[in-house]
């Protein structure tokens, strides 16, 4: 159980807590309980209270004995007999659940809305009945005087199915595209639909027709997203709550078109759901993120809810502060707010047990077990252990024993600590070793130039904001941590430079002088021999020397953009180099020269008057010294090289062979 104070509302996740992974087996389970003091402490209201992949929609039976869940995957439904806090049955799907409405006082009469078009009855022995709409539905609702059941979808018309006839009767027909949500009025059973050009229509069922319509885009401005109409609820005869795409839930006296509230959850992310509660004079309105509990009257938030996972829907016990959550995991959330009614009868333990509970801090879940990708997997060389019992698939990787993956981090990368151990040990003898020439300076080894901005300023008595930085804790790690040291490399200081007003690097010295002062035990004239000291040349602000920065930032630019164009053509240099045939290159000392001479000995007469021949000729044309040598180089030309200008040859004297004379062609 976890515990968490909102505006003085204490508010208790009765979910929370740590949990077992389903593979193990009982005796594990039993043996870890035992040994597991988190685990005994823990709460677990109704057993099995999960799904295998994901809940979509949950309900409370009017009677409040029985809870109903529908989740994938598979699709199915889970009802929960709330006096053996255990489940009564499951039953599964061909598709997935858009939403349900249970028809009975128990769990005996159920419909469900499917994905696929489909609507399917239920009875206390299981399926009775399944028909399809015309189009997709979003939502729907039971009209009990006349047996009819709305549906409204993705078409302009509302479709009625009598329950009592077992036939449709001919749909409401409307101008709107399309409906995204529907609600009756239980007083005067008057049917409202929201359309998703944003308006509120109002037919009557007895009567048939439209009654009036209301615009709710219009009172909404200033929102990114369209505000269509995602929820209706009613809480009495005239008081509505319209929630919308934008993030926006508008209470409306129906005897007016003005809003008589507007609250905003400034998440713009549409609203799923809104309920009432009536004794507390609160509204529950919920959208993926979080459920928001806010005063009716004043529309001041009184608490919330927030999600670790995307809230899908959610049902409150009427006169109770108890909620239970359809969201996008595993579990299904159930939250006790005390503030906002009593415990449920059939756990009326938890009146006292919530006195006296502390604030308790929420765990992960399975912290036993470690969650790895398949590359992880492989990088700490356990990708041999796949389809063993060591490892547990789920989703895109594994759950591992968090024993064996410590073991397996420390063998894979056993340098890290071996590395961490020596700078440790680097950093407490640098410590403790004096130095020859100790100088006591309160300038900082880190960003010296940023602290000596600041304690210059300090000492001129300007106050700025930034005057007693050094002294504030929270940025002590600034100038000690050398992680923290500014990186001048980077293209972003390297064109802020010319524009930054840094200290000359004179007046850093002087400046280092003036804060730095030497031990007693040491030389004074040894720390001020640099003639630099004293050197300083003020500069004084001037249109030029603006201009001469812009003109170094300009400069700065281009070279930055040199390098980036250099980088590549560097990068494909490297690749052409890597295509090419790798020589070897040796030091003189390496070649063997005695070698080579004997190889020519050792060859015939023959084979080197041949080499001699091969050399080019030099022939002499006069008596007067002149000389001509021709040679040629020996070039290997491919083989598609050689056909191809065969090709051309043949393709030529074919040409010469076709073409006509001109020569018997007179001008006339």
């Amino acid at each position: 159980m976890f515990v968490s104070d909102v505006n003085d509302v204490k508010i208790f996740n009765l979910s929370a807590g740590k949990s077992l992974p389903d593979w193990l087996t009982d005796r594990k389970k039993k043996s870890s309980v035992n040994k597991n003091v988190d685990l005994r402490k823990r709460i677990e209201l109704i057993q099995d209270f999960d799904m295998p992949g994901v809940s979509t929609s949950i309900r409370m039976s009017p009677d409040n004995q029985y809870i109903l869940v529908t989740g994938t995957y598979k699709p199915r439904i889970k009802c929960y007999d709330v006096n053996h806090l255990s489940v009564k049955f499951e039953r599964c799907f061909d598709s997935e659940v858009e939403t349900f409405e249970v028809l009975s006082d128990d769990y005996s009469k159920l419909v469900f809305l499917q994905s696929d078009r489909y609507v399917e009855f239920h009875a206390a022995h299981g399926r009775h009945y399944r028909l399809r709409v015309p189009k997709v539905g979003r939502s729907m609702s039971y009209h009990t005087p006349s047996c009819d059941l709305f549906v409204v979808g993705s078409s302009s018309e509302i479709y009625r199915l009598n329950l009592e006839r077992g036939q449709f009767l001919q749909p409401y027909e409307s101008q709107s595209c399309g409906f995204n949500t529907c609600d009756i009025n239980q007083e005067h059973h008057l049917l409202c639909v929201g359309s998703q050009e944003g308006w509120i229509e109002a037919w009557d069922p007895r009567d048939k027709r439209k009654c009036s319509t209301l615009d709710v885009a219009m009172k909404i401005k200033n929102n990114i997203n369209f505000p269509s109409i995602t929820s209706v609820k009613f809480k009495n005869g005239l008081h509505m709550a319209v929630g919308t795409a934008s993030g926006h839930v508008l209470l409306y006296d129906i005897r007016s078109s003005e809003p008589l509230l507007v609250k905003d959850h400034l998440n713009r992310i549409p609203v799923r759901k809104i309920d009432f509660n009536p004794s507390q004079n609160v509204i529950y309105s919920m959208d993926s993120a979080m459920l928001k509990i806010w005063d009716e009257n004043t529309g001041k938030q009184t608490a919330y809810i927030e999600s670790q996972s995307n809230f899908n829907d959610f049902c409150t016990i009427p006169n109770t502060g108890m909620f239970f959550f359809a969201q996008e995991d595993v579990k299904m959330q159930t939250f006790y707010i005390p503030s906002l009614g009593p415990a449920p009868r059939w756990c009326a333990f938890l009146d006292n047990l919530t006195e006296e509970i502390e604030s308790e801090v929420v765990q992960e879940i399975y912290d036993d077990y470690k969650f790895v990708t398949k590359q992880e997997l492989m990088s700490l060389g356990l990708d041999h252990l796949e389809g063993t019992n060591l490892l547990k698939a789920y989703m895109h990787g594994y759950f591992v024993d968090i024993r064996l993956y410590n073991k397996a981090k420390s063998a894979s990368e056993p340098k890290t600590f071996d590395r961490y151990r020596k700078e440790k040990i680097q950093k407490k003898i640098e410590e403790s070793r004096p130095q020859r020439l100790q100088v006591k300076s309160d300038v900082p080894k880190v960003n010296r130039e940023i602290a000596l901005k600041f304690m210059d300023t300090e000492d001129s008595g300007k106050k700025t904001k930034t005057s007693n930085l050094l002294k504030d804790d929270r940025f002590k790690a600034m100038f000690e941590n050398p992680e923290f040291e500014v990186d001048k490399s980077t293209e972003e200081y390297r064109l802020l430079k010319p524009l930054l007003t840094q200290l000359d690097k004179s007046k850093v010295k002087k400046l280092e002088k003036k804060y730095a002062q030497n031990d007693e035990n040491g030389d004074k004239d040894e720390a001020s021999t640099d003639d630099d000291l004293f050197s300083e040349k003020e500069e004084e602000s001037s249109d030029d020397e603006d201009n001469s920065k812009w003109k170094e930032v300009k400069k700065e630019h281009k070279r930055i953009q040199k390098e980036k164009k250099r980088k590549p053509k560097d990068d494909v240099d490297m690749e052409d180099d890597t295509k090419q045939k790798s020589i070897e290159m040796h030091d003189i000392d390496t070649f063997k020269i005695n070698e080579l001479s004997q190889k020519v000995v050792k060859t015939s007469l023959g084979a080197r008057v041949a080499k001699e021949k091969e050399k080019p000729k030099v022939q002499i044309i006069s008596g007067l010294g002149n000389r001509q040598m021709s040679f040629s180089t020996d070039t290997k030309i491919s083989k598609s090289a050689i056909k191809r200008q065969e090709d051309m040859k043949k393709h030529r004297e074919e040409r010469k062979k076709v073409i006509r004379p001109t020569t018997n062609l007179k001008r006339k």
